[in-house]
C-alpha cells in the first residue's frame, strides 16, 4: 500500500491513541513511517519520544527529544520531558538543568516543583 499524506496523519492519531491506551511499542512502530517520510515533523518526533519514554526506551527518548530542543529550544514541555527521561536514567544533574530550563520557559506549577529553585 502507498503512504499517502493522509496516510500520515491517521497514524500519526493512531499512535496518540496507541500511546494513550500504554502500547507505546505500537506507537513507535506507526510513527518511524510517518518520520521517515516528513522528518521535520516535530510534533510526530516529540510523540514519539513520549512514546520511547513510556516503553522505557531511555537513550531513544533522550535522543529524539535533543532532536525536538535543537529545532524549538523554548519548546518547555520537551525540555520537562527530557528531564524526566535523564532523571530515570539516573542523571539528576542533568535533568536539573532541562527542569529549570522549563520552569523558566513556562512557569506552570509542575514545572515549577521540578525544578527545585530553592534547593
Amino acid at each position: 500500500m502507498s503512504r499517502t499524506p493522509e496516510t500520515h496523519v491517521i497514524d500519526f492519531r493512531a499512535a496518540e491513541q496507541l500511546l494513550a491506551a500504554k502500547d507505546p511499542r505500537g506507537a513507535v512502530k506507526l510513527l518511524d513511517s510517518v518520520i521517515t517520510a516528513h522528518p521535520e515533523n516535530t510534533a510526530a518526533r516529540l510523540l514519539r519520544a513520549r512514546a520511547f519514554f513510556h516503553g522505557a526506551q531511555l537513550r531513544a527518548a533522550e535522543l529524539e527529544f535533543q532532536l525536538v530542543l535543537e529545532r524549538e529550544p523554548d519548546n518547555a514541555f520537551a525540555h520537562f520531558a527530557l528531564a524526566r527521561t535523564l532523571e530515570r536514567a539516573g542523571r539528576p544533574a542533568e535533568a536539573k538543568r532541562h527542569f529549570r530550563l522549563a520552569a523558566a520557559l513556562d512557569p506552570c506549577p509542575e514545572y515549577r516543583d521540578a525544578a527545585a529553585f530553592n534547593d
